[in-house]
């Protein structure tokens, strides 16, 4: 049977959209050949359409789009994933893949295995069938999966589920396994998944057809990379990342060779940047140009995201800022082909303390007076915004994020946190990897110590432990869940973790304010780790 992966990049609730990309990528893999195609899991909806399917119109409206395309579909059957209605007790809806083909009925098939950590809440909507049987596809006997379906424990978070659809699929005499998926991309998952599908084939002693789901919504960012292995786990297929792709699965054919996760990364926060803005109906961006490393990063994936035309930087100095972040910020701004903006926020700077004289008299300049600058340059970048229609880019890190060495209203004021989820440690990384062949950040912005640059000669490590230290202890206790005790068991000082602790802890209430940020890691902030504000739980 040839196969035909449909790996396409659907809109959340777009469905007349999605059904002509699904029927799009259908016609074009049936006049290539193929005997079925697969598209990802809820390519109709988009995924995850979350609340919106309690909206009375919204389950409704995409049976009416399922009908549609079924009555668009020839001979060569489609399996195309959609949200239904569950009529019984329990959950409202279920998670659903369809069996479209012309004269002959609907076959549907029900998601098992409803994920409940990290991103997902799909115990929320869903309810699992009591039991999973293969369904006929051009003669054979075919056993179709939905994303979580076919995970397995030692690829799980911890072990959450007592049945298995994969092996009683296989026991009810399935001769290959069809999975339609929408896998958000974290670093190193494409390769995790590559290996735990390998191991489902050959313990199953099936060939497997895995459809991934391209494209960014919200936070999430799903990287395609769909696969096909045969009976045996070998690896026969691997589609490219962060691109739409139809392809008829050749069980003979080369794989498309897989990115470094570098590069992965970025195309991922690429992807992501240009998805969020273009559902959300921007076609520019406004951002702040310090001259330092994370404002250049943010640039570099923006121009490529939404081409340089669309994209303008703004530098805005006090007389804090060195002549040299200034020249820096231009000379980037020139090499990307980006607008550049040069906005002096000196006079207003002066102005607004002015107005406190009387109020603060007696009381030394401190902190009060630093994050007044870039609040200043907050408003500034959002009267930008508002006159020109353009999406304001926060430019902060994961690590900065994490101990509240950001300004509300201020660098936190935005549409989309570009970097959010990525530590200044690997800020670093990557941007060495875009200079790989040439330089387009400069090598003096890598370079430079970082410093926020809010009064005289300031530097990051005058406050913050150095990144080297705290990038670390942050993977420990934010990603991986350990307490500050078991932490410094790793080998780490004791009053430098209870500092990232408290840092990290007190600050909760900056990131409950902070503007959507891409999830790239294994627990970002908000979407992927939700904690309260008011709570006094210190570990």
């Amino acid at each position: 049977m040839k196969v035909g992966l449909a790996q396409i990049n659907p809109t959340v609730g777009d469905f007349d959209t999605n059904r002509r990309l699904i029927l799009s990528a259908y016609q074009r893999l049936v006049a290539e050949g193929a005997d079925c195609v697969l598209t990802p899991e809820l390519a109709l909806t988009g995924y995850p359409p979350q609340d919106l399917v309690f909206k009375s119109g919204f389950v409704p409206a995409n049976l009416d789009a399922l009908h549609a395309l079924a009555a668009e579909v020839g001979s060569v059957p489609l399996v195309v994933g959609y949200v239904d209605f569950h009529t019984q007790t329990g959950r409202p809806f279920r998670n659903a893949a369809a069996v479209l083909q012309k004269n002959a009925p609907i076959q549907k098939v029900f998601k098992s295995l409803l994920p409940t950590y990290d991103v997902f809440d799909e115990a929320r909507y869903f309810e699992p069938p009591a039991a999973v049987a293969p369904v006929l596809i051009a003669g054979k006997k075919v056993g179709i999966t939905l994303c979580e379906d076919i995970w397995t424990e030692p690829y799980l978070p911890r072990p959450l589920y007592g049945i298995s659809p994969v092996d009683s699929l296989v026991q009810q005499g399935a001769e290959c396994i069809l999975n339609l998926s929408a896998s958000p991309f974290t670093i190193g998952k494409p390769a995790r998944r590559e290996s735990m599908l390998s191991e489902v084939a050959r313990s199953a002693g099936v060939p497997v057809f895995y459809c991934n789901a391209v494209g960014g919504n919200d936070h999430l960012v799903f990287d395609g990379h769909s696969l096909a292995f045969d009976s045996s786990g070998t690896l026969q297929s691997r589609f490219p990342g962060f691109r739409e792709c139809t392809q008829i699965v050749d069980l003979h054919g080369q794989p498309h060779p897989p990115a470094h996760d570098l590069e992965q990364l970025y195309r991922a926060l690429v992807l992501g940047t240009r998805d969020y803005l273009g559902k959300c109906g921007f076609k520019s961006a406004v951002l702040g140009l310090s001259g330092g490393i994370d404002s250049a990063l943010t640039a570099v994936i923006a121009a490529e995201a939404l081409g340089p035309e669309n994209v303008t930087g703004v530098t805005m100095p006090t007389q804090f800022s060195s002549g040299g972040s200034v020249s820096d910020s231009e000379t980037l701004a020139r090499t990307l082909g980006i607008r550049f903006l040069n906005i002096p926020i000196q006079k207003s700077f002066e102005t607004f303390k002015a107005q406190f004289t009387e109020l603060f008299a007696g009381k030394p300049e401190d902190v009060t007076e630093e994050n007044m600058q870039p609040r200043l340059r907050g408003m500034t970048l959002m009267a930008i915004s508002n006159k020109f229609g353009a999406l304001v880019l926060t430019t902060g890190n994961k690590s900065e994020l994490a101990v509240g060495y950001c300004t509300l209203y201020g660098d936190m004021c935005g549409g989309l946190a570009v970097i959010s989820d990525v530590p200044k440690t690997l800020v670093y990384e990557l941007s060495r990897w875009i200079n790989r062949d040439r330089e387009i950040i400069p090598w003096s912005t890598i370079e430079k110590p970082p410093s926020a640059e809010l009064k005289p000669n300031q530097r990051d490590q005058d406050t913050l432990p150095p990144y080297e230290v705290l990038d670390p202890i942050l993977q420990l206790y934010v990603e991986e869940q350990l307490s500050p005790a078991e932490i410094i068991q790793h080998g780490f000082d004791e009053t430098t973790v209870r500092w990232v602790q408290r840092r990290v802890d007190f600050n909760e209430y900056k990131r409950a304010q902070a503007v959507p940020g891409l999830k790239v890691t294994s627990r970002a902030f908000g979407v992927g780790r939700k904690m309260p504000v008011a709570q006094r739980f210190r570990g």
